[in-house]
């Protein structure tokens, strides 16, 4: 029968997910060079971004103008707090720091934000094999004052990193059927103060 089957699956992905972050756990990683990054209080570094903590996740997101990487922070920013109290949080993207911090204001988003301005840092950095600028996170650990690259993840529909997909999954919807947008509005068949220089 299809539910057991389904029930079947559920059970082996549970158990992969178990053996992944044993993995990850394990790994050793590999230190990497004190990045520089731009905020909107200046200049700042790789290192700097860790602040008190030992670890650092820094979320790769394409910029302002992706709607995947918009609804991905978004699910983020709900668990930032979470995530700040076992490790430092920053989201970087190729933007400018002001384009960032004015985009961000607009979704209510609480990130710490630096730019690599598509430099050095993304192209040696990636979490996606040569693909620059690719949506996803790295973890770093601070040892002995060197920096060291943990685990990578890339991000995309299905993943294990936005709720929304598995939810739509149980409703059989993906991303053939579903596409993220900056916003839901819809626009009234009838606007009752004229409906003039509405921006759809």
């Amino acid at each position: 029968m299809p539910e057991d089957r389904i029930a079947d699956v559920e059970r082996r992905i549970g158990e992969l997910t178990m053996e992944l972050a044993a993995l990850r756990k394990a790994n050793v990683g590999e230190t990497v060079p004190n990045y520089p990054f731009t905020t909107t209080h200046g200049e700042t570094t790789l290192l700097d971004l860790f602040g008190g903590k030992d670890r650092l996740l820094v979320i790769h997101n394409m910029g302002q103008a992706c709607r995947y990487c918009t609804l991905w922070a978004d699910g983020f920013n709900g668990l930032l707090p979470h995530l700040e109290a076992a490790l430092a949080v920053v989201l970087v993207s190729k933007d400018s720091p002001d384009a960032q911090r004015t985009f961000a204001n607009s979704r209510g988003w609480r990130f710490r934000l630096a730019s690599h301005g598509g430099g050095d840092y993304i192209s040696e950095q990636g979490v996606y094999g040569q693909a620059e600028n690719y949506p996803g996170a790295v973890v770093y650990e601070r040892r002995d004052g060197l920096i060291v690259r943990k685990n990578a993840c890339s991000f995309g529909p299905g993943d294990l990193y936005c709720a929304v997909w598995p939810l739509l999954a149980l409703a059989g919807l993906d991303e053939q059927t579903f596409t993220p947008q900056f916003d839901y509005w819809t626009r009234p068949e009838h606007l009752e103060d004229g409906g003039e220089n509405v921006l759809d």
